[in-house]
C-alpha cells in the first residue's frame, strides 16, 4: 500500500470511529442574541446553575445541554462586552431566543478563564485589547496579536514584513492570515511566497480577532507554522460615524461607516451596512511618497429562515505610492544621502483587490451546526524596487518589476455535531476547503525607471489547487479536563506555464507540473484547574507550501515541507482585574526551498529548531486604568550548521509591547505605547547585526456621546530607528567593488495627527 492510500485509510478509520459514537440527547437548548442588533451572538458562555457545567454559543447564537432542566435552578449568561443576565429555568422556554445587552464600559473582571471555549482561550487577549485599546490604523490591524512584529518597508504600499515567535515570516511566508474566513496570504506571489497585504480591511470595521500561535489547529492549513490570525468584520453597527483625521507630511484620512437598514429592519434580525476609507500621505521620507489608498467594504448579515442566516460581504482595494526603499549604511555614512534618503527614486507600486464573501450558517432540527463559504478574490499587483542597485547592471541599474494578476476562488465546509460518550460532550467537527488560484503573466522583470524594460528574466502562468479535508474531535469529559485531536489531509497540484524561452532554471517553454500532499495530525489536552486557572499542552503538525516556480525546477521535490510544534503553557487570573498568559514552545520545521521573488532564482535553507517563551500581562489597579505588557523571548538555530555559523537571519530574539490606557466612556482619555526589538542576527555566522529599537506612541482623546477629537503622536521622542533591515550585497553608483552590509528603511519620524469623528 502506497504512503498516501494508508494516509487517507487512516483518516476514513478515523472518521468512521468517529460516527458511531455520534449520538444526540441534548434536553435543553437556546439562542443568545443581541439586544440592539437582535443577531446572534458567537462565543457567549452560557452556565448552568447550582452545577456549574459551562458551553459557549455557536455563531448562530445556539447552546445546548445534554441535561433535563427539571434538575436546575436557573442559567447565568454572560460575554466580554455584555451584561451579565440569571434566568430561572422556571421561566425558560426551550428553544428560546435570550437577549443580552452591550455594555459601554468593559472591565477584566468581565473576562472569564472558563468559558466553555477551552480551545480558543488566547483570543480572549485580543478581545481585551480591541475592546479596551482599539484599533487605530492598517498597522494595529496586525499588531492587535500579542508578540507580532510588523516592518513597513515601502512606507505603507506593500504588505509589512512579520516577525513571529522566533520567525521573520518575510510577508507572510510562516503565518496564515484570514478576513472573515477569507485567505489573506497569496501562494506563489509575485513578490514572495504567502504575501499577505491585509490593508483591504478598514480597521473600524474589526469586531474581534481569532489568533493562535502554533500547528495544533486542524482547520487551519497552509502557512500555519508559527500560528495564524483570523481577523472577524462586525455583522452590525449599532451606530453610523465619520471621521476626518490629518497631520503631518501631508496626511489626511478620511472614514465613513453607515448603517443602511432602519429598525423595523433590524428587529427582523436584518444588518446591512458600508464603511469607506481615503489614506493619502506624502510620508517622512525626502522623496515623497505621494501614497493614496482607497478602500470600501459592505457587508449584509440576516436571517433567511428560522434557522438560517446569510451573510454577504464585498470589498475593494486601490493603493499607489512612490517609494524610499532599502538603503545601505554607507550611503549615509559617506554623506550621498539622508538617513531618511532615496538612492533609486522611482520604486514604488501599485496593488488593486476586489473580495466577494458569502457564506450561509444553518442549524439543523437536531442543533447540529452548518457552514457553508464562497468566496472569490480578484487581485493585481506591480512593484518597483531597487535592491542591489548597481550591482548587476554598472550602467542602467539593478531596478525589478514585479507584477501579476490573479484570480482566487475558494470554498470552505464545516459541518459541527454535538454529542455524548456518557455524560462527556463530544463535539465533531468535519471541514472541507478547496482553493483555486490562477495566476497570469507572473513578471519578474529588470528594468530601467519602471517601464523601460532591460531584461525579462520570469514570465509564466500559475494553477494552484489546494484541497483539504479535516476532523477534529473535542471531548469534554467533565469542567476540568478537555482532550481536542484532529487530523487533516491536504492534497496540493502546481502547474507552471513557462513563456520565457531565456529562464535559465528551466528547459524552455511549456508546462511543468507537480503535485504532493500531506497528513496532519494534531492533540490538544485542557485542564481547568478551577473557574480562573486553565494549563493546556497542544501540538501538531503544520507546513507551508512552497512557490510554484521553485518546486517545478526540482522535479516537484519539497512541495508541503513540514513543521511540527508543542506548547505548554498557561492562562490564570489571580484576582479580578489581573489576567495572566505564559507558554513555552517549541518548533521545527524540515529543509525548504524558499523561491525569491527579488532575483528569480531557488535558496535552499537547511532544517530549523526555535524554543521560546510567551508571557502577557493584562491589569486594571482600577477601573479607568488599563496596563498591557507581552514579552517574548525565541532561540532559533540552524540544526545541521556548525556552531557560530547556525544563526537564522533575522530571526527576533527578545521583543516586548505594553501600554498604560487611561478610558472614561466621555471626557479625557487616552495613553501611551512602545514596542521593543532587540538586536537580531542578520547573516548565519552572526558577522552582521539587525539593530534593535525602542520606539514610543501616544494618543489623546475628548469623547462626548456625539464627537470624539482624538491626537494621535507616533514616535514622541523622535527616536532615529531601522523598522526593517536586511544583509544584502550591494554596489553603487561609480563604485568598482561591491559590499555587503547591512541595508534598512528608516522607522517614522516624530509624527502628530489630529483627528474629529462625528456619531449619529
Amino acid at each position: 500500500m502506497s504512503i498516501e492510500k494508508l494516509k487517507i485509510s487512516v483518516l476514513l478509520l478515523f472518521l468512521g470511529l468517529t460516527n458511531l459514537c455520534w449520538s444526540q440527547h441534548d434536553h435543553l437548548h437556546g439562542k443568545i442574541i443581541d439586544e440592539l442588533s437582535n443577531l446572534p451572538l458567537e462565543g457567549i458562555t452560557v452556565t448552568l446553575l447550582p452545577i456549574n457545567k459551562t458551553t459557549a454559543t455557536d455563531e448562530n447564537g445556539n447552546f445546548t445541554f445534554n441535561i433535563n432542566g427539571s434538575q436546575l435552578q436557573s442559567l447565568s449568561i454572560s460575554g466580554f462586552g455584555y451584561e451579565s443576565k440569571l434566568i430561572p429555568v422556571s421561566s425558560f422556554k426551550l428553544g428560546s431566543s435570550i437577549p443580552v445587552k452591550p455594555k459601554q464600559a468593559t472591565y477584566l473582571n468581565e473576562v472569564i478563564v472558563n468559558s466553555g471555549i477551552s480551545t480558543k482561550q488566547q483570543s480572549q487577549i485580543s478581545k481585551i485589547d480591541i475592546k479596551l485599546r482599539g484599533v487605530n490604523n492598517s498597522q494595529e490591524v496586525l499588531r492587535i496579536v500579542p508578540g507580532l512584529f510588523v516592518g513597513q518597508h515601502q512606507g505603507g504600499g506593500k504588505a509589512e514584513q512579520i516577525f513571529i515567535r522566533g520567525f521573520d515570516c518575510d510577508h507572510g511566508t510562516d503565518i496564515a492570515l484570514t478576513v472573515d474566513g477569507m485567505p489573506i496570504n497569496m501562494v506563489s506571489h509575485a513578490h514572495g511566497q504567502g504575501y499577505a497585504d491585509a490593508h483591504f480591511i478598514i480597521p473600524e470595521t474589526i469586531e474581534s480577532v481569532d489568533f493562535k500561535k502554533g500547528t495544533n489547529n486542524a482547520e487551519k492549513g497552509n502557512f500555519n507554522t508559527a500560528g495564524y490570525v483570523d481577523f472577524k468584520t462586525a455583522n452590525s453597527v449599532d451606530r453610523n460615524m465619520f471621521k476626518v483625521e490629518g497631520g503631518m507630511f501631508n496626511s489626511a484620512r478620511f472614514v465613513g461607516v453607515i448603517n443602511l437598514l432602519n429598525e423595523k429592519q433590524k428587529a427582523k434580525q436584518q444588518s446591512w451596512y458600508f464603511a469607506s476609507e481615503y489614506n493619502y500621505s506624502d510620508g517622512y521620507f525626502d522623496n515623497p511618497q505621494h501614497f493614496n489608498r482607497f478602500n470600501f467594504f459592505t457587508k449584509y448579515h440576516g436571517k433567511v429562515s428560522e434557522k438560517s442566516f446569510l451573510q454577504l460581504s464585498a470589498s475593494t482595494l486601490y493603493s499607489k505610492w512612490n517609494a524610499s526603499g532599502q538603503i545601505p549604511d554607507r550611503a549615509v555614512d559617506q554623506g550621498l544621502i539622508g538617513f531618511y534618503g532615496a538612492l533609486d527614486p522611482t520604486e514604488g507600486g501599485i496593488t488593486t483587490r476586489s473580495n466577494f464573501n458569502v457564506q450561509l450558517l444553518s442549524t439543523l432540527e437536531n442543533h447540529d451546526f452548518i457552514k457553508n463559504q464562497l468566496y472569490f478574490t480578484n487581485y493585481s499587483f506591480d512593484l518597483h524596487t531597487n535592491f542591489t542597485f548597481f550591482l548587476e547592471d554598472p550602467i542602467n541599474g539593478d531596478q525589478i518589476r514585479q507584477k501579476e494578476n490573479r484570480n482566487l476562488i475558494g470554498y470552505n465546509g464545516c459541518y459541527s455535531h454535538n454529542g455524548y460518550l456518557g455524560s462527556a460532550k463530544l463535539t465533531t467537527d468535519v471541514g472541507v476547503t478547496v482553493r483555486y488560484d490562477k495566476v497570469v503573466n507572473s513578471e519578474l522583470t529588470h528594468t530601467l525607471d519602471r517601464f523601460t524594460v532591460i531584461n525579462p528574466i520570469k514570465l509564466g502562468d500559475i494553477t494552484e489547487i489546494n484541497s483539504a479535508i479535516y476532523i477534529s474531535e473535542t471531548l469534554k469529559f467533565n469542567e476540568n479536563w478537555t482532550v481536542n485531536a484532529g487530523f487533516r489531509f491536504d492534497q496540493m497540484y502546481n502547474q507552471y506555464n513557462n513563456k520565457l524561452d531565456t529562464d535559465s532554471t528551466l528547459n524552455g517553454i511549456g508546462f511543468y507540473n507537480a503535485k504532493a500532499n500531506i497528513l496532519s495530525p494534531k492533540l490538544s489536552v485542557y485542564y481547568h484547574v478551577n473557574k480562573n486557572v486553565q494549563l493546556y499542552l497542544t501540538s501538531g503538525r503544520g507546513f507551508h507550501s512552497n512557490d510554484t516556480r521553485a518546486i517545478v525546477v526540482t522535479n516537484g521535490k519539497d512541495v508541503l515541507p513540514q513543521a511540527y510544534g508543542v506548547d505548554l503553557g498557561s492562562i490564570f487570573k489571580p484576582t479580578p482585574n489581573l489576567v495572566l498568559h505564559f507558554a513555552a514552545w517549541y518548533m521545527g520545521l524540515q529543509q525548504e526551498f524558499v523561491y525569491s521573488g527579488d532575483g528569480g532564482i531557488v535558496e535552499i535553507t537547511g532544517a530549523t529548531k526555535r524554543i521560546g517563551i510567551d508571557g502577557s500581562i493584562r491589569y486594571e489597579p482600577i477601573k479607568s486604568i488599563y496596563l498591557d505588557v507581552d514579552v517574548n523571548y525565541a532561540h532559533g538555530r540552524y540544526i545541521h550548521e556548525v556552531n557560530g555559523e547556525n544563526y537564522i537571519p533575522l530571526a527576533p530574539v527578545w521583543s516586548a509591547t505594553g501600554g498604560i490606557m487611561y478610558k472614561k466612556a466621555t471626557g479625557l482619555n487616552g495613553g501611551l505605547r512602545y514596542r521593543y526589538l532587540s538586536d537580531r542576527p542578520a547573516i548565519e555566522d552572526y558577522s552582521l547585526t539587525a539593530q534593535g529599537y525602542f520606539v514610543t506612541d501616544a494618543v489623546l482623546n475628548y469623547t462626548k456621546p456625539h464627537f470624539e477629537i482624538g491626537l494621535k503622536l507616533n514616535n514622541i521622542f523622535n527616536t532615529k530607528w531601522k523598522e526593517t533591515q536586511f544583509a544584502t550585497e550591494t554596489r553603487l553608483q561609480n563604485e568598482t567593488v561591491s559590499k555587503t552590509e547591512m541595508c534598512f528603511t528608516p522607522g517614522t519620524k516624530f509624527m502628530a495627527q489630529l483627528g474629529i469623528t462625528y456619531f449619529f
